[in-house]
């Protein structure tokens, strides 16, 4: 169950993604739907109109008879095949067809073109097509001119059916011809085989004479065989009965003969068997109904029973030896016929071989005649059509003027644009989805860098100390400050310096703002702007950066002449100053390294901004100065590749990436960071000081106190 739920929720997931994509790309989507789309108007609108012009035929197919058949409609005729219809379209559109037309309605002079192109453009305008569900041509042609297309569409029509009527006709004539060759050759074939017919009947001695109307009478003088046999067999049937009859009458005594004769189909004995049976019921009944033995009717009935039953045995005894008189004739008889049988066998023997040859002659000439009939009656049905006409192709709809364009089909080339401008669109989307290699989701950030995600900034989040009232994007930043805390592993660690891969990820706006929470939070926080190429953190709090860093670091200045306090409490702010022309000599110096060590002692976190990691050396070498190094990446902006470069430059020079900040999200559009927004939201202070708040509780210390700086990191950890 366990397992189901789990594919259930990545299905899901990827369900999210598929929309995540389509909501980041909607832009694009849009763009190429309304590109694909105006171009299907644009193309719609200068297409040149065209009208339809349409005639409907009904084709039957021209049947083709074999001439050896017997009988008319004998034979299965061409059937309306997929294969038929094709050809018929193939016939409509064949040259001879269209020549015919072109020379009805004079194309060539109506056109002013020679036969061959008017053929050309008749084979691209002239349509066929089988409706759906039915047997039905039709026959269509589209031209500029709707008269056009009508007067085209008939002489299309008319020359097909011409053709269609010459072929027929033809093919009518030719039958009829085949067929009368072919009854003559039956006749002669008829007349051959009577003539040998009745020769072998004179050899055997039949006598075979056959009427005008075809009936045949026969007789043979050679039958007493045949009806001897038959009499022989009848005879034994006649006396293995009798031997039957008269066994079973000899196997039972005198008491059971009379039930056994009942059951033989003697006549009159049954009869009067039923009567004894009846005598023997009325005895009984009138027993039951309590007369006694001595009873008058008793006695009677008694008397009546015992004269039925004498006269029984009597009839018995005498249907047993009639039966036994009966056998003795019937064996005289089969001896009788067995005799004669055997005495016609070998003259009939040769006789029987001659009467097979004269059946089998017979049967031929028979089987002649009748195919001779047949083609007789369909020489008599084919040579009536010749004089009939074709019924072949029958018209359901005349060509007739159209008014309304079929050609283009705004409707249809409009949702076909749109179709296909959605389908390219999201399709581009994808595909730039799938080129795309930048940042899109923590889990990339984790899995191709390694290191921690330890906040996620919302797009448009401004500097948050010009900000009045309480902002919600604050807390993105308490998250930042608190995921900081927690993932330094020696509390002393109190010095990171900002790095991006490339310009505009919003470095030094994310120091900025997580400089202000820290204050906020009790932390004396110290700002050093080490952008020695591009310093920008003086604008925000509109501070003169003509003295700082690069004073100290080339004079003697001492460290108070050069750290400024902002108007934001616990808040300090080392400027850039003069831009040097060698920021990496600068900064890669013993003083420099004294410099950390000293601000780490007087304030409890030191911010350090820095210049691009990958376009100069600047930031590996203050990264190899700091503890750590905290990366801001751009959601959606460098390749997973150049941020792993930036991760590289960090640790080549000996720097700890403590973790990224992936700055710049459209948690509007992006699921998975919504619920940052709601969050933070939901947990903004709404009255008071934001430093009263539980993540703000600190020990506030002071610049000149480093006894107070150890307790404070006791105090946090």
């Amino acid at each position: 169950m366990q397992t189901e739920n789990t594919n259930q929720n990545e299905a899901s997931l990827h369900a999210i993604d598929y929309w995540q994509v389509l909501k980041n790309r909607y832009g694009v989507i849009l763009l190429t739907f309304l590109l694909v789309f105006l171009t299907a108007a644009v193309i719609t609108y200068v297409m040149p109109k065209k009208y339809e012009s349409m005639a409907l035929v009904e084709v039957k197919p021209i049947v083709d008879v074999d001439p050896t058949l017997s009988r008319a409609g004998g034979g299965m005729g061409p059937q309306m095949t997929r294969q038929f219809m094709n050809t018929q379209f193939e016939i409509i559109i064949a040259s001879e067809t269209l020549g015919l037309a072109i020379n009805r309605i004079q194309l060539e002079t109506r056109w002013g073109k020679d036969r061959s192109d008017v053929l050309k453009i008749l084979k691209g305008i002239v349509k066929t097509s089988q409706r759906r569900g039915t047997d039905l041509i039709e026959i269509s042609v589209r031209h500029r001119k709707k008269e056009e297309a009508q007067a085209i569409a008939k002489a299309v029509y008319e020359a097909y059916k011409e053709r269609r009527y010459d072929l027929e006709m033809s093919v009518r004539k030719d039958q009829l011809k085949a067929i009368k060759i072919e009854l003559q050759n039956k006749s002669d074939r008829v007349a051959e085989l009577r003539k040998r017919l009745m020769d072998i009947a004179e050899k055997v001695g039949l006598i075979y004479i056959e009427t005008e109307r075809g009936d045949e009478t026969m007789g043979d003088s050679l039958g007493l065989r045949e009806r001897a046999e038959k009499e022989l067999y009848e005879a034994k049937r006649e006396m293995e009965q009798v031997s039957l009859h008269i066994n079973k009458l000899l196997s039972v005594d005198n008491d059971d003969l009379i039930s056994v004769v009942a059951e033989l189909p003697e006549v009159g004995f049954r009869e009067a068997y039923n009567k004894y049976e009846d005598a023997v019921a009325e005895l009984q009944t009138m027993k039951a109904s309590g007369l006694g033995n001595k009873h008058p009717d008793i006695e009677m009935r008694r008397t009546r029973i015992t004269e039925l039953k004498k006269n029984l045995e009597k009839r018995a005894i005498n249907v047993r030896d009639s039966l036994k008189h009966r056998l003795v004739l019937v064996e005289g008889k089969v001896e009788k016929l067995k005799a004669v049988v055997n005495d016609l066998q070998d003259e009939g023997t040769e006789k029987a071989r001659s009467i097979q040859e004269f059946n089998i002659a017979r049967k031929e000439y028979q089987t002649a005649r009748g195919i001779k009939e047949g083609m007789e009656v369909r020489y008599d049905i084919e040579k009536t059509k010749t004089v009939l006409p074709p019924t072949n192709i029958i018209v359901h709809q005349i060509p007739e003027i159209n008014g309304n364009p079929v050609s283009p089909n705004v409707p249809l080339n409009l949702a076909l644009g749109a179709v296909v401008g959605l389908i390219f669109g999201v399709g581009i989307a994808f595909c730039l989805e799938y080129l795309d290699t930048s940042v899109k989701s923590l889990e990339d950030v984790e899995r191709f860098l390694k290191v921690p995600v330890l906040a996620v900034i919302p797009r448009d989040v401004g500097v948050l100390h010009k900000q009045t009232g309480m902002s919600p994007d604050s807390e993105a930043y308490r998250i930042l400050r608190t995921n900081i805390e927690f993932n330094r592993k020696n509390p002393e660690d109190n010095s990171i310096t900002v790095v991006s891969g490339g310009a505009g990820e919003g470095k030094s706006t994310t120091l900025v703002n997580l400089a202000y929470i820290c204050a906020q939070g009790g932390y004396t926080t110290l700002m050093i702007d080490a952008d020695l190429r591009r310093p920008r953190l003086h604008t925000f709090f509109d501070i003169n950066n003509s003295v700082g860093l690069t004073n100290y670091l080339t004079t003697d200045l001492l460290l108070e002449d050069v750290i400024l306090q902002t108007p934001v409490d616990n808040l300090y702010f080392m400027p850039s100053g003069i831009l040097p022309a060698d920021a990496a000599g600068i900064l890669n110096s013993r003083r420099m390294s004294e410099l950390i060590q000293d601000v780490k002692q007087r304030f409890d976190l030191v911010l350090v901004d820095s210049p691009p990691i990958l376009g100069v050396s600047d930031a590996s070498v203050l990264a190899s100065e700091v503890d750590l190094t905290m990366i801001v990446v751009q959601h959606r902006k460098l390749p997973r590749n150049m941020l792993i470069r930036v991760k590289q430059a960090v640790e080549n020079v000996g720097g700890h990436v403590i973790g990224v900040v992936l700055n710049n999200v459209d948690v509007r559009s992006d699921n998975q960071y919504q619920y940052y927004t709601s969050y933070y939201t939901y947990y903004a202070p709404t009255t008071g000081d934001e430093g009263n708040t539980a993540a703000d509780v600190a020990v506030v210390s002071t610049p000149a106190a480093p006894a107070a700086q150890d307790q404070k990191d006791e105090d946090l950890y």
